[in-house]
């Protein structure tokens, strides 16, 4: 594989004039560039070529169809982008040769659609210590603030591993050595009793469909008094911990 990365894996765009100053004064944040509409005016774009200013933040200037297709949200990016640098995010193929024959625990989000969730799942990872959390880009949200907002900002460090679809990611998850384990009501194997695999993948299945595509096994969290299932954000957060705590 080519080592050159899309910018698809090295930034998250955040859109919005609010979103891009705040990230421009987070100390936190390295803020690779700010692109604005040409037609972008007013205090709070001033404000937003001070900071980029102070901090050193190249500043480009497009037209305002660039911009909305930048930000891929027509209608709240405001005239201006920002690319963020996500320093743990890579795409799949580089992962799996980085991990090497390491023990490696992955999420695998398979039409996982919600951004809160998908924010929430990014920030019980890395904060249990998941080695990465899989996103297709195909059934599951592009990385922008809604998703930022439920990770409370965690997901610009989060180990997030780009891929096409789900499907493929297993594949290659497959190939590679990896066990592909999914949580159902329906099993009978306890995720707390079971001996699980040193290199696994967590299938986390979508709010609509559930899990799509083949496992090797499946796991049930039990639940009593009736309840089917759970939130899955929530169900990630009980992998996340009993896998990493183990």
């Amino acid at each position: 594989m080519d080592a050159k990365k899309s910018p698809r894996d090295k930034w998250i765009t955040v859109y919005g004039r609010k979103p891009v100053l705040e990230a421009l004064h987070d100390p936190k944040l390295s803020v690779a560039k700010v692109v604005l509409a040409d037609n972008a005016t007013g205090h709070s774009m001033q404000e937003i070529l001070r900071a980029a200013e102070k901090y050193g933040t190249p500043v480009e200037r497009a037209t305002a169809s660039r911009v909305k297709w930048l930000a891929g949200n027509g209608k709240h990016d405001q005239g201006v982008v920002a690319d963020v640098d996500a320093p743990r995010m890579t795409p799949l193929e580089e992962f799996v040769r980085s991990r090497g024959k390491r023990p490696t625990n992955v999420f695998l989000l398979d039409g996982v659609t919600n951004p809160g969730n998908v924010g929430m799942i990014l920030r019980t990872a890395t904060g249990a210590g998941f080695d990465g959390v899989i996103l297709p880009r195909a059934g599951t949200p592009h990385v922008g603030p809604l998703v930022i907002k439920a990770s409370a900002g965690v997901a610009f460090q989060a180990p997030i591993v780009n891929t096409s679809t789900a499907k493929a990611a297993v594949e290659l998850l497959r190939t590679a050595g990896y066990h592909v384990y999914g949580l159902s009501a329906r099993s009978q194997d306890s995720l707390f009793k079971a001996e699980l695999a040193p290199r696994a993948v967590y299938v986390l299945g979508g709010e609509t469909n559930g899990i799509t595509v083949a496992t090797d096994s499946d796991l049930q969290i039990p639940l009593h008094a009736g309840v089917e299932s759970l939130n899955v954000a929530v169900a990630a957060a009980i992998v996340a911990f009993e896998v990493t705590n183990r």
